[in-house]
């Protein structure tokens, strides 16, 4: 069988700071291809980018985090991607764990894999993360787990790798432009029954890490919901969403 092709995407935006800390972590010849997509930075991300050797691919306007996933996922496709994973340039997650996270999906054991930062309450916190994201992350992923029939350490991670047949079903082009594009790929890959699983890695919150702030938070996390009510909707027939109808129904 011949090699699978991993191309590693990462969603930008003014990640000078942190972008070559992150492309060193990963490891050598574990990735074909970086894909980086610039969402209109206003530092020197591009120009890195394009010095450390990476695709880049420069949005015209600001598309928002999930708008510019969709550049990611359509440019790996596109390139012959048969695993993808997304890595934030923001170095607040592990890149070593690309090789690992791509033999899962390789190796035909999960079709999605997520990163999980809360293995336990203390090193979430020892790593930054806010008591309020803490406390709202682990009540929203008990919730998900409990009525999507899934069994994941953490539903709000940033870390995350796909099969290219699940990129290929998943109607993620409809997807919010917004951040809860993670939360309805999450549901989407669920109710279409794609096999889901995790792996654990550091919390890291720093001054140079991109996070969104409370008000944001509070949007995020309402819109989850509300995705999640679509999903049962859905799942019990009464209601249909074009959310969750795969691609090849179309």
């Amino acid at each position: 069988m011949a090699k699978p092709k991993v191309v590693v995407v990462m969603p930008a935006y003014n990640a000078e700071k942190t972008l070559e800390r992150t492309i060193r972590d990963i490891p050598p010849g574990s990735v074909d291809e970086v894909i980086l997509v610039d969402d209109v930075s206003k530092d020197g991300t591009v120009a890195l980018a394009k010095s450390l050797g990476l695709t880049v691919i420069s949005h015209e306007r600001n598309l928002g985090y999930g708008g510019n996933q969709k550049t990611c996922y359509t440019e790996a496709l596109k390139r012959g991607a048969d695993v993808v994973i997304m890595v934030h340039p923001d170095y607040q997650y592990d890149a070593r764990l690309v090789p690992i996270m791509a033999a899962l999906i390789s190796n035909d054991i999960c079709d999605m894999v997520c990163g999980n930062r809360i293995r336990t309450r203390w090193e979430a916190l020892k790593g930054g993360m806010p008591v309020y994201k803490y406390l709202a992350n682990r009540l929203l992923t008990a919730l998900e787990n409990e009525l999507t029939g899934q069994n994941l350490g953490e539903w709000h991670s940033g870390l995350r790798a796909y099969s290219r047949k699940l990129l290929e079903t998943v109607p993620w082009e409809k997807n919010s432009d917004d951040f809860v594009f993670d939360q309805q790929f999450l549901m989407q890959a669920a109710h279409l029954k794609f096999r889901i699983g995790d792996v654990p890695v550091a919390a890291r919150y720093f001054a140079e890490a991109s996070s969104i702030n409370f008000r944001r938070s509070c949007v995020y996390g309402l819109s989850a919901l509300w995705c999640l009510g679509q999903f049962l909707l859905q799942s019990f027939g009464l209601a249909r969403f074009d959310l969750f109808e795969p691609k090849s129904a179309a």
